[in-house]
């Protein structure tokens, strides 16, 4: 099965973390969520799969963040609305296997979804 992996090529931690997935033999399918942003039923679904909260999908040092600090991002929803509106305050990169997601801080996190397949 495939690893979906929420890229940004701008990103050195996403350029890694997809380095990372591609040396050891994954089939990865990237999806440059910047240019394909998610959907909100597309970020439930991975918010379902997430070993996190749905805060910490959340990049609070982009410029964005400063237009929804105020937000109470407790809330799943408001964090879905938040990133349907602002895709760029996604954090990447994200690694989904379908069944479990990751986030990739530090990169290495990703390479959880290849040990748990075997």
């Amino acid at each position: 099965m495939a690893i979906t992996l929420y890229h940004n090529p701008r990103c050195s931690k996403s350029r890694q973390a997809l380095a990372l997935l591609e040396e050891r033999g994954a089939e990865v399918r990237v999806r440059r969520y910047l240019d394909e942003p998610l959907s909100e039923e597309e970020l439930r679904d991975l918010m379902s799969r997430l070993d996190a909260d749905g805060e910490a999908l959340v990049r609070t040092k982009e410029t964005e963040w400063k237009e929804v600090a105020d937000t109470n991002l407790q809330d799943q929803e408001q964090v879905i609305g938040v990133l349907v509106r602002y895709p760029k305050l996604m954090e990447r990169p994200i690694a989904d296997d379908g069944k479990r997601a990751v986030i990739g801080r530090p990169p290495e996190d990703v390479l959880a979804l290849l040990h748990a397949r075997d």
